[in-house]
Order: C-alpha cells, then structure tokens, then sequence
C-alpha cells in the first residue's frame, strides 16, 4: 500500500506568503504600537498608584475597590446610558427610516451625498457650532423658540435638557452614515420578495415587517454593535459644550476618565476606570451578537 506524500510548498506559495506579510506588516506594527500596547499597558497601570511623576507603585485592586465605592463613577455611568439610550433609539429608528427611503423611492447620489454631509464635519465642530445655535440668549435656535412664543429654552445649561440635547446634536451627525450602512444592507435583499409581496397584495407597511426588516437583521445588528460601542466613547461633544456640566448632568464616563488622568494625575484609577468601561463593552457586545443572530442571516 502506497502512501502519497505531501509535497512542500512550491516557491511561487513561499513568495506569496512573503508578500502578504510585507503588506500585513505595517497594519500589524500599527495595531501593536497603537492598541495592543496602549491596552496591555492600561491593565497594568489600572492596578498600580501612578500620578506620571514617580514609578507606578502596586495596589492590587485598590483601586477597583474605590471604583465601586465612588458615587461619581456610578453617577456618571448613570449619565453615560441615559445618553446612549437617547442617542441609540433615536438615531437607529431615523436611519432605518431614511434607508427605506432611500432604497424605495430614490437611489439618487446625490441625496446620499447631502445625508452624508454632517457626518464628514467633526464631532468638535459639530459641538461649536451647535453651541451657537442653542445659545439661550443669541442663538438662532431660541430666536425661532422664542420667535413662536414659548420661553428660551436653555439647552445645554439645563440639567434636564443637557443630556438629551447633546444626544440629539450626535444623532444629527452620525444618522446619515449610520443610515448609508443600513442602505447598504437593504441593497442585498432581493427584489423578487417585494415583487412577490405586491402580488400576494402586500402594503409597504406590512413588507417592511415581514420583509425588509427580518432580512436586515444581520446588518442592523452589527450597525447597533458599532453605534453602542461608539455611544458610549462620547467626549468631545460635551468637552466642548458642556464641559460636564451644569452639575456634573453631562459628566460621562469618558469625560471623568479623562479628568481623573490629566485633571488630577491618577493615571491609575483613570486606567481601573477604563478598564471597567471595557470589559462592560465587551460583555455588552457578546449579548448584543447572541441576542441578534448577527452572524447569522435569513436569505437563502
């Protein structure tokens, strides 16, 4: 009985192999340096006492144990999920909105350009100039407010009105890409199941229930992963508005983060805190890809 032997890989393989690691290399060099690193190096710090100026000393989980017992951590978790609870119902439900559409009325370039268009200004921009125009006293925004007669409105120095304000000028930046992904996906549903639901004399409602929506799922799922994990990384939006306040009613996770490190100096609970954001993240986005399906898709 003759058993064939498995030839070596031919030189034409070998070079191949070389020339994917040559292109792979500066994204892997980039990934190591700038996130794997950085990360490594925060899980270390998280459990240290380290102020920049003097060598990391070791505290074990000193510093998770202030975490737990600080209010103002809580308190601005708090901040941090209502925020993405505006920001993700709102901005998700205006997309699926005008990706629909998009796909059913127009599939105009140009109309996609013009709802890309605020996501291509930056988030610090974006904050300025909306500053401006909810200004109580000289803004454009109370003007017409006012203009209908109602009292001004102070937007962004309401505790009641801050958070869902500044969620509202995200949803107005992030809505137009966050709705050109879901386009994207509606553009690989067939449209044999439309035509064959026009037939059976389906309404647009009723496709959109059982059509559109059950086939995007797998889309919508990785789109609310992207936008719930970025939600929850808000900062210059309220460093340039609010700057956490009135009365810390904007003082998010990230916006304490960063104080605690560069306000402070205690790199250390800034890292314990991080840390914790990510390992919620994490945990967040496993229960969001099981409860999904998102790896799973209903088209045949």
């Amino acid at each position: 009985m003759t058993v064939a032997s498995s030839s070596p890989p031919s030189r034409e393989m070998r070079g191949d192999g070389r020339l994917a690691a040559l292109f792979l290399a500066p994204a892997l060099l980039g990934f190591a340096v700038f996130l794997l690193w950085p990360t490594l190096r925060g899980v270390y710090l998280s459990f240290t006492r380290f102020n920049l100026l003097t060598p990391p000393e070791w505290v074990g989980l000193g510093n998770y144990s202030r975490m737990v017992r600080d209010p103002i951590f809580w308190d601005s978790l708090t901040v941090t999920v209502e925020y993405v609870a505006i920001n993700i119902g709102v901005q998700t439900v205006l997309a699926l909105a005008i990706a629909v559409l998009l796909q059913r009325l127009t599939q105009s370039a140009v109309l996609r350009g013009v709802v890309l268009t605020p996501y291509l200004m930056s988030n610090v921009v974006a904050g300025i100039v909306w500053l401006w125009i909810l200004d109580t006293q000289l803004g454009i925004g109370n003007e017409i407010v006012a203009g209908l007669g109602f009292d001004r409105i102070p937007f962004l120095a309401d505790e009641t009105w801050a958070i869902p304000t500044i969620a509202l000028i995200n949803v107005w930046r992030h809505v137009g890409y966050t709705a050109l992904l879901l386009f994207a996906g509606l553009q690989a549903i067939p449209n044999d199941m439309y035509e064959a639901g026009r037939v059976d004399g389906a309404s647009e409602w009723r496709m959109f229930w059982r059509i559109t929506l059950p086939l995007l799922r797998p889309v919508l799922a990785v789109v609310l992963i992207m936008t719930v994990i970025g939600s929850f990384q808000v900062f210059d939006t309220v460093a340039v508005t609010t700057n956490g306040g009135p009365a810390n009613a904007t003082n998010v996770l990230q916006f304490y983060i960063y104080g605690a490190a560069f306000g402070r100096f205690q790199f250390g609970y800034a890292s314990a805190m991080s840390v914790a954001l990510l390992v919620v993240l994490s945990a967040i986005t496993f229960l969001q890809y099981r409860l999904t399906r998102a790896g799973r898709t209903d088209l045949g």
